[in-house]
Parts: structure tokens; sequence; C-alpha cells
């Protein structure tokens, strides 16, 4: 939790620890910078005013500085235009004080859930990755030509094998990935070009 206002730091800290929450509350942006982040679910309750910059600004530069998790704006001073902007930037909420309780504690609980979500999905994907990595350069050409529609025959001709040599390659390729069917083969390679793994065409 980011916020300049010591007692609010000590009441929304003391409410969030009451309920079970391990809570680290910092007074700026840099003090919060100079810390080493948990490596576990967790999400930022960020004022929107702050000495230096904003929470609106500094939200921005989240991304940058390779900081994923969820972020929750509280502000005395909000109005529509910047909910907005923090909502479309990725804001789970922007609760305006006084706020109840329940709404901090309910946005909490979400932004927790969303980000153990996406470690989840972040590890599965790393997981992914290294099974790319283990094809051979092979295996590659075929995960591509068979994702691309093309029959063993066809693949034997592009690449100058024998079909039976494309069999191999094409069966060794879909073993390492763990895919069950072409339709999996064909999202897994879409995912893999949407993050840069490999080149779109």
């Amino acid at each position: 939790m980011i916020d300049d206002d010591a007692a609010i730091r000590d009441a929304v800290s003391s409410l969030l620890r009451s309920i079970g929450f391990a809570v680290s509350v910092f007074e700026t942006v840099p003090a919060f910078l100079e810390e080493t982040l948990p490596d576990n679910p967790a999400c930022l309750v960020l004022d929107v005013r702050l000495p230096g910059i904003g929470g609106l600004d500094f939200q921005g530069k989240l991304k940058e500085l390779g900081v994923s998790m969820p972020v929750i704006f509280m502000t005395g001073f909000g109005d529509v235009p910047m909910s907005v902007k923090a909502m479309k930037a990725g804001a789970i909420d922007f609760l305006s004080k006084p706020f109840r309780d329940q709404d901090l504690i309910d946005a909490v609980i979400v932004a927790l859930d969303l980000d153990r979500k996406r470690r989840i999905d972040l590890a599965s994907f790393e997981d992914l990755v290294q099974k790319f990595n283990s094809l051979t350069h092979r295996e590659r050409q075929a995960m591509m030509l068979v994702s691309a529609g093309l029959m063993n025959k066809q693949i034997a001709g592009e690449l100058n094998l024998s079909e039976v040599t494309v069999k191999i390659h094409r069966g060794t390729m879909m073993k390492k990935l763990e895919m069950r069917s072409v339709a999996d083969l064909v999202r897994t390679v879409e995912l893999l070009k949407k993050h840069g793994v490999i080149e779109d065409d």
C-alpha cells in the first residue's frame, strides 16, 4: 500500500491484517521501489495523490518496471474522468475516501485472485516455452507447417524429406509439446507468436 497519509496507512493496514492479509505500507513511490516485491500473489493499494509521482502516473510506469500486480486506487479527490482513466489502464477498483471497509476487502480479494491466476498462467506459459525450445530445427519446421494445415506428404515436399521422416519429426514434436491434436497445436503456435517467441509470418 502506498499512501502519504499516516492515518490512512494505519487504518487500512490494520483492517487488512485483521482478516489475515500480509500488508506492507509505504509513504512514497520511491520507498516502495526500494523494497523487494514478494514472490507470491499480491496487489497494490495506491493513493491517487502522492508527493512526487502521482498514483495514476505510477500506474503507467509499473509495466515498464516489470511489475504486473493488480492496482486498487484510493482517493479523496476522485472524479469520473480520473476513475475512467485508471480503469482503462487496468485498475481493479477506484475507491473514493471515505470508503466502506467491505468495498476495500472485496477489491483486494478480487485483485489477489486475478494475480494468482496470472501467476499460474505465466508458469504454464514458461513451461510451454521450455518445451518449444527443446524442439530441433526440423521439428520446429514441422510444427509450423502442420499448424498451417499441410498434410505429411505436402510437408515432405516442402522440406525435401521422405514422408516417413516427416511422420517421425511430427510425432516427436507433438510428444515434446504434449499436444493431443492439430487444433491444440494451432492455438499453441498463435500463443507463441503473440508473445514474440516465434516470428509471425
